[in-house]
């Protein structure tokens, strides 16, 4: 199917081909694994960042990248409940054609863990990043967070409280920036009941809610939503970004029209990257903010 690339990166084509291998029974992401080339890239898989068994992370470098080019640690999606990092190639693929190093970790899920479990693990995965990419000289690289959905959410929480990071003995002075794509910054778990038992029946769910924990100038986002979500409502990003900037944040927003949840993600993929142009948004804030570190 690979040798037909040609043929599937011509959308109409693409997504009736998606469309076929959904009704057959695969899953999206196992689909979009099919349709996404190979592409130029280096892929070191199944690196450990801590002893259990999702500790572990896939690391995409392009075949020519700059040693001293930047790192976009993504953390994908699921509800906190589902995902696994091999069915994520497609942003490996997508963001090193952009020239930038990618990892991608798994993190411990819902029911075997609750929150903050999985805050822990993406917080081990970025210190294990910071260590062991390193640029010209042992020089440390511009990192960035990035993610979709509730990967959005850890990668924003992540930024605004400084414990998880501090944890493992990093500041969130280290981050360059972070990228969300259709994250639930404002919603309350408690309010719905799939998601009350991810995050452990918390009295007060403010520590696990981006929006309420921002104290001061953080550093600066990319969101990106589609105005088309009813899974994750955009006013969660138009929220977010107004609280962020009344702290002194600077905040790129980008609401996409008619773009739905799972849309803006497939997106990211090259057969499917005329929907809407989120790699080339991505590319423009990190590329601005060359040599923040």
């Amino acid at each position: 199917m690979r040798k037909n690339l040609s043929l599937l990166r011509r959308r109409p084509v693409a997504l009736a081909l998606l469309g076929a291998s959904l009704l057959s029974g695969c899953t999206p992401l196992k689909v979009l694994d099919i349709l996404v080339p190979a592409g130029e890239y280096n892929l070191t898989p199944d690196v450990a960042y801590g002893d259990l068994p999702r500790q572990r992370l896939d690391i995409y470098r392009p075949a020519d990248a700059d040693p001293s080019s930047p790192v976009i640690v993504f953390f994908y999606g699921g509800s906190w409940k589902s995902g696994e990092r091999r069915h994520y190639r497609f942003v490996g693929e997508a963001l090193t054609r952009k020239g930038y190093t990618v990892v991608i970790p798994d993190y411990r899920l819902h029911p075997d863990v609750t929150f903050p479990a999985f805050m822990t693990d993406a917080a081990h995965a970025v210190r294990w990043a910071r260590d062991n990419l390193r640029g010209n000289n042992g020089k440390n690289r511009d990192l960035y967070l990035a993610g979709h959905s509730a990967g959005a959410h850890i990668a924003a929480l992540l930024t605004v409280d400084t414990r998880y990071l501090n944890d493992t003995g990093l500041s969130t002075e280290i981050i360059c920036g972070v990228i969300g794509l259709a994250g639930p910054y404002a919603f309350d778990p408690n309010r719905y009941r799939s998601t009350r038992a991810v995050f452990g029946g918390l009295e007060n769910t403010d520590i696990a809610r981006p929006i309420k924990q921002i104290y001061g100038r953080t550093p600066p986002f990319m969101l990106i939503h589609g105005d088309a979500d009813t899974t994750v409502r955009a006013s969660n990003t138009t929220q977010f970004a107004a609280t962020l900037r009344e702290a002194g944040t600077t905040v790129t927003m980008r609401l996409l029209p008619a773009i739905g949840h799972s849309k803006i993600l497939l997106s990211i993929s090259e057969p499917f990257d005329d929907i809407a142009p989120v790699n080339d948004m991505i590319a423009e804030f990190v590329d601005s903010r060359t040599g923040c570190k």
